[in-house]
Protein backbone atom coordinates (compact mmCIF):
# COMPACT_ATOMS: atom_id res chain seq x y z
CA UNK A 1 0.00 0.00 0.00
CA UNK A 2 1.43 3.32 -1.29
CA UNK A 3 1.63 6.71 1.09
CA UNK A 4 -1.07 8.53 -1.09
CA UNK A 5 -3.34 5.28 0.00
CA UNK A 6 -2.92 5.30 3.50
CA UNK A 7 -3.59 9.12 3.39
CA UNK A 8 -6.34 8.65 1.17
CA UNK A 9 -7.91 5.73 3.82
CA UNK A 10 -7.00 8.46 6.79
CA UNK A 11 -8.78 11.02 5.14
CA UNK A 12 -12.02 8.79 4.90
CA UNK A 13 -11.64 7.42 8.44
CA UNK A 14 -11.19 11.08 10.11
CA UNK A 15 -14.27 12.17 7.87
CA UNK A 16 -17.11 9.90 8.72
CA UNK A 17 -15.76 8.72 12.26
CA UNK A 18 -17.49 11.55 13.61
CA UNK A 19 -20.86 10.12 12.79
CA UNK A 20 -20.29 7.15 14.34
CA UNK A 21 -18.57 8.15 17.71
CA UNK A 22 -20.58 11.19 18.45
CA UNK A 23 -24.65 10.25 18.45
CA UNK A 24 -25.01 14.04 18.38
CA UNK A 25 -23.46 14.83 14.70
CA UNK A 26 -25.32 11.36 13.98
CA UNK A 27 -28.60 13.17 14.93
CA UNK A 28 -28.22 16.34 13.16
CA UNK A 29 -27.56 14.79 10.10
CA UNK A 30 -30.18 12.46 9.76
CA UNK A 31 -32.73 15.11 11.18
CA UNK A 32 -31.25 17.80 8.31
CA UNK A 33 -31.58 14.39 6.07
CA UNK A 34 -35.28 14.10 7.02
CA UNK A 35 -36.25 18.06 6.57
CA UNK A 36 -33.88 18.83 3.74
CA UNK A 37 -33.93 15.94 1.46
CA UNK A 38 -32.93 17.78 -1.62
CA UNK A 39 -29.96 19.82 -0.10
CA UNK A 40 -28.38 16.48 1.34
CA UNK A 41 -29.16 14.63 -2.23
CA UNK A 42 -26.97 17.05 -3.62
CA UNK A 43 -24.44 17.20 -0.88
CA UNK A 44 -24.37 12.94 -0.44
CA UNK A 45 -24.12 12.86 -4.29
CA UNK A 46 -21.08 15.34 -5.02
CA UNK A 47 -19.45 13.75 -2.56
CA UNK A 48 -19.97 9.87 -2.26
CA UNK A 49 -20.17 9.69 -5.87
CA UNK A 50 -17.37 11.50 -6.78
CA UNK A 51 -15.31 9.41 -4.21
CA UNK A 52 -16.03 6.67 -6.42
CA UNK A 53 -14.88 8.25 -9.47
CA UNK A 54 -11.65 8.75 -7.88
CA UNK A 55 -11.31 5.58 -6.38
CA UNK A 56 -11.65 4.49 -9.94
CA UNK A 57 -8.89 6.90 -11.20
CA UNK A 58 -7.20 5.35 -8.52
CA UNK A 59 -7.94 1.53 -9.57
CA UNK A 60 -7.39 2.43 -13.53
CA UNK A 61 -4.26 4.55 -13.44
CA UNK A 62 -2.56 4.42 -9.79
CA UNK A 63 -3.53 8.32 -8.84
CA UNK A 64 -6.20 9.70 -6.70
CA UNK A 65 -6.32 12.75 -9.24
CA UNK A 66 -5.22 13.59 -12.76
CA UNK A 67 -4.57 16.93 -15.59
CA UNK A 68 -7.90 17.79 -17.07
CA UNK A 69 -9.68 14.94 -14.43
CA UNK A 70 -11.80 17.62 -12.58
CA UNK A 71 -12.83 16.50 -9.56
CA UNK A 72 -14.56 19.65 -8.62
CA UNK A 73 -16.69 20.03 -12.17
CA UNK A 74 -17.57 15.93 -11.51
CA UNK A 75 -18.31 17.15 -7.43
CA UNK A 76 -20.72 19.60 -9.15
CA UNK A 77 -22.60 17.49 -11.68
CA UNK A 78 -23.01 14.65 -9.09
CA UNK A 79 -24.49 17.47 -6.88
CA UNK A 80 -27.62 18.00 -9.36
CA UNK A 81 -27.55 14.32 -10.43
CA UNK A 82 -27.97 13.50 -7.14
CA UNK A 83 -31.31 16.16 -7.32
CA UNK A 84 -32.75 14.67 -10.18
CA UNK A 85 -31.96 11.07 -8.93
CA UNK A 86 -34.00 12.40 -5.45
CA UNK A 87 -36.33 13.58 -7.68
CA UNK A 88 -37.21 10.30 -9.62
CA UNK A 89 -37.05 8.37 -6.68
CA UNK A 90 -39.56 10.84 -4.91
CA UNK A 91 -42.01 10.36 -8.48
CA UNK A 92 -41.47 7.00 -8.94
CA UNK A 93 -42.48 6.22 -5.42
CA UNK A 94 -45.37 7.43 -5.32
CA UNK A 95 -45.90 6.67 -8.94
CA UNK A 96 -45.68 2.84 -9.56
CA UNK A 97 -47.50 2.55 -6.49
CA UNK A 98 -50.62 4.78 -8.30
CA UNK A 99 -49.89 2.83 -11.42
CA UNK A 100 -50.28 -0.40 -9.36
CA UNK A 101 -52.97 0.42 -7.14
CA UNK A 102 -54.99 1.48 -10.79
CA UNK A 103 -54.09 -1.51 -11.87
CA UNK A 104 -55.72 -3.49 -9.07
CA UNK A 105 -53.29 -3.84 -6.42
CA UNK A 106 -55.27 -1.66 -3.77
CA UNK A 107 -52.71 -2.36 -1.33
CA UNK A 108 -49.77 -1.44 -2.33
CA UNK A 109 -49.21 1.50 -0.90
CA UNK A 110 -50.00 -0.01 2.45
CA UNK A 111 -48.30 -3.05 2.56
CA UNK A 112 -44.93 -0.09 1.76
CA UNK A 113 -45.37 0.85 5.42
CA UNK A 114 -45.56 -2.41 6.70
CA UNK A 115 -42.75 -5.01 7.77
CA UNK A 116 -40.82 -7.30 5.11
CA UNK A 117 -43.11 -9.15 2.92
CA UNK A 118 -43.34 -11.00 -0.55
CA UNK A 119 -45.80 -8.24 -1.34
CA UNK A 120 -43.84 -5.43 -0.37
CA UNK A 121 -40.97 -6.92 -2.03
CA UNK A 122 -43.43 -7.36 -5.53
CA UNK A 123 -43.89 -3.32 -5.24
CA UNK A 124 -40.35 -2.34 -4.33
CA UNK A 125 -39.37 -4.50 -7.30
CA UNK A 126 -41.44 -2.20 -9.65
CA UNK A 127 -40.26 0.89 -8.56
CA UNK A 128 -37.24 -0.19 -9.48
CA UNK A 129 -38.16 -1.34 -12.67
CA UNK A 130 -39.95 1.68 -13.80
CA UNK A 131 -37.49 3.89 -12.55
CA UNK A 132 -34.38 2.40 -14.51
CA UNK A 133 -36.33 1.37 -17.21
CA UNK A 134 -37.29 5.08 -17.37
CA UNK A 135 -35.32 7.47 -16.28
CA UNK A 136 -31.59 5.63 -15.51
CA UNK A 137 -30.72 5.69 -19.15
CA UNK A 138 -31.32 9.37 -19.44
CA UNK A 139 -29.12 9.60 -16.54
CA UNK A 140 -26.93 7.90 -17.54
CA UNK A 141 -26.23 9.50 -20.91
CA UNK A 142 -26.32 12.69 -19.41
CA UNK A 143 -24.00 11.73 -17.15
CA UNK A 144 -21.26 10.54 -19.81
CA UNK A 145 -22.19 13.37 -21.54
CA UNK A 146 -20.91 15.91 -19.04
CA UNK A 147 -18.40 13.74 -18.39
CA UNK A 148 -16.92 14.04 -21.76
CA UNK A 149 -17.53 17.91 -21.71
CA UNK A 150 -15.44 18.15 -18.53
CA UNK A 151 -12.59 16.49 -19.77
CA UNK A 152 -12.50 18.40 -23.32
CA UNK A 153 -12.34 21.59 -21.05
CA UNK A 154 -9.29 20.41 -18.94
CA UNK A 155 -11.54 19.56 -15.85
CA UNK A 156 -11.70 23.28 -14.94
CA UNK A 157 -14.85 24.94 -13.05
CA UNK A 158 -14.62 27.43 -15.94
CA UNK A 159 -14.82 24.70 -18.85
CA UNK A 160 -17.64 23.28 -17.12
CA UNK A 161 -20.02 26.32 -17.46
CA UNK A 162 -18.79 26.84 -21.52
CA UNK A 163 -22.02 25.71 -23.45
CA UNK A 164 -22.23 21.92 -24.03
CA UNK A 165 -21.77 20.68 -27.35
CA UNK A 166 -24.81 18.05 -26.97
CA UNK A 167 -24.76 17.16 -30.86
CA UNK A 168 -20.84 16.80 -30.97
CA UNK A 169 -20.81 14.44 -27.81
CA UNK A 170 -24.10 12.37 -28.82
CA UNK A 171 -22.91 11.72 -32.07
CA UNK A 172 -19.70 10.59 -31.04
CA UNK A 173 -20.63 8.28 -28.20
CA UNK A 174 -19.73 4.83 -28.29
CA UNK A 175 -23.44 3.55 -28.55
CA UNK A 176 -22.20 0.05 -28.52
CA UNK A 177 -20.84 0.07 -24.90
CA UNK A 178 -23.52 2.14 -24.04
CA UNK A 179 -26.57 -0.02 -24.92
CA UNK A 180 -24.88 -3.33 -25.05
CA UNK A 181 -23.00 -2.84 -21.64
CA UNK A 182 -24.57 -0.19 -19.77
CA UNK A 183 -28.13 -0.17 -20.85
CA UNK A 184 -28.30 -3.89 -21.29
CA UNK A 185 -26.73 -5.32 -18.62
CA UNK A 186 -25.65 -3.08 -15.41
CA UNK A 187 -29.35 -1.57 -15.33
CA UNK A 188 -31.56 -5.06 -15.32
CA UNK A 189 -28.45 -7.37 -13.71
CA UNK A 190 -26.90 -4.55 -10.66
CA UNK A 191 -29.47 -1.70 -10.93
CA UNK A 192 -32.81 -3.56 -10.39
CA UNK A 193 -31.75 -5.65 -7.55
CA UNK A 194 -29.65 -2.76 -5.96
CA UNK A 195 -32.77 -0.50 -6.39
CA UNK A 196 -35.06 -2.92 -5.02
CA UNK A 197 -33.14 -3.47 -1.82
CA UNK A 198 -33.61 0.26 -1.71
CA UNK A 199 -36.86 1.00 -2.17
CA UNK A 200 -37.44 -1.80 1.05
CA UNK A 201 -35.89 0.90 3.59
CA UNK A 202 -36.87 3.95 5.11
CA UNK A 203 -37.48 6.93 2.97
CA UNK A 204 -34.47 8.81 4.54
CA UNK A 205 -32.34 5.89 4.41
CA UNK A 206 -32.83 5.54 0.44
CA UNK A 207 -31.36 8.95 -1.14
Amino acid sequence: MKRNDLLFISALILFFLPFFVFPAVYDAYTSFNSAHGMIMSFVKFAILATLGEVIGLRIKTGKYNAPGFGILPRAVVWGFLGLTIKLAFVIFSSGSISFLSYMGFEKAGAVMQEGFSLSKLFVAFCISVFMNSIYAPVMMTLHKITDTHILDTGGTLRGLLTPIDFRGIITNLNWDVQWNFVFKKTIPFFWYPAHTITFLLPVDYQV
